[in-house]
């Protein structure tokens, strides 16, 4: 049978994440290896809505493995969240003679992909790209290798104004639904104390915790927050609350925001990016749609695009007994 997919565009959506770029690059070049056109679409849905669009061929993306964000640009995209502002990009698609779709994005992205999947039969298929690792069907997402180790990076530092001040620092990364960053950064980086959104631990344990610590003899203490951890306090309360309930601690908050997010992509991230791109491009060349692309147990696999918006990607809880041993 003739292949039918001639043209595939590709696409960064939702908040970016390091290894972006070395994705769009892995997209671009296997469409040079197929001999298949690619067009690139700057600013998500809403560069596709507004026929945002740039030919790219395999020099296109030279030199852009190692940077991170991304270099079509991300955006938020309220009017294709309607059914005319779907109707535009599906026009606009038509018109440039594409006729496939790589969204890069997490799981908001991907739903955007369903829909309009659904309504104009066109075939989408995703990568996932998104620091806080919460997709199902993929063992790591890309950017969150890059993110745990720039977490890590941050936190060695701060304990170093710890050990030298014998305080206790909060530290917040990000997570709102999902705790895998302050996980697996709080257990790398030998904090005392991880909150994460997954497990509700309270704030009276914690305070038994450090008060343990205190008494074998730490000086300072590390404590790891997740944004969306559930003990009902944010960061700054929980200092608070600590420094009321234990006088002994003098408590300092730092918050490493947006610094996540940014950095160039790890070797990981890298490789991931590659290989997730090239399988992305192979699926819709051979007829497939409605997939995301993943990694499971270091295998490239193919995953039902709306299984993996509405599956947990479950936190390994395993983890959170290491954790504790660790402290003792």
């Amino acid at each position: 049978m003739a292949n039918k997919i001639k043209k595939i565009a590709v696409m960064t959506s939702g908040g970016d994440a390091p290894g972006m770029n070395a994705a769009i690059r892995s997209v671009v070049r296997t469409c040079a290896y197929y001999r298949t056109e690619c067009v690139g679409i700057y600013r998500g849905y809403q560069g596709l809505i507004e026929g945002d669009f740039t030919n790219m061929t395999a020099r296109s993306v030279n030199n852009i493995i190692h940077k991170g964000g991304t270099v079509l640009k991300s955006a938020r995209s309220k009017e294709f969240m309607t059914p005319e502002g779907r109707e535009k990009a599906y026009q606009n698609l038509i018109e440039h003679n594409i006729d496939a779709l790589v969204v890069i994005g997490g799981d908001g992205s991907f739903t955007g992909g369903v829909v309009f999947n659904q309504e104009f039969k066109f075939p989408v298929v995703g990568i996932p790209g998104t620091i806080d690792n919460d997709i199902y069907g993929t063992s790591h997402t890309l950017g969150y290798d890059t993110a745990l180790n720039t977490a890590m990076e941050a936190i060695d530092k701060i304990r170093d104004t710890a050990s030298s001040h014998n305080r206790l620092f909060f530290v917040e990364v990000m997570g709102r639904d999902a705790g895998f960053i302050a996980l697996n950064a709080g257990v790398g980086a030998g904090a005392e104390e991880i909150l994460i959104p997954e497990e509700d631990l309270g704030v009276d344990r914690m305070l038994e915790s450090l008060k343990k610590s205190k008494r074998s003899g730490k000086s300072s203490s590390i404590v790891v927050v997740a944004e969306g951890d559930r003990s009902g306090k944010n960061v700054y309360e929980l200092a608070n609350y600590v420094e009321e309930n234990l006088e002994e601690y003098e408590v300092r908050v730092s918050v490493l925001g947006h610094m996540q997010r940014g950095g160039s992509p790890t070797c990981f991230d890298r490789v991931l990016a590659s290989r997730l791109g090239v399988k992305a491009v192979e699926l819709l060349i051979d007829g497939k749609t409605n997939l995301m692309v993943g990694l499971q147990n270091n295998e490239v696999v193919a995953t039902d695009l709306e299984k993996a918006i509405k599956g947990i990607n479950n936190i390994d809880l395993e983890l959170l007994r290491v954790s504790d041993i660790m402290t003792t």
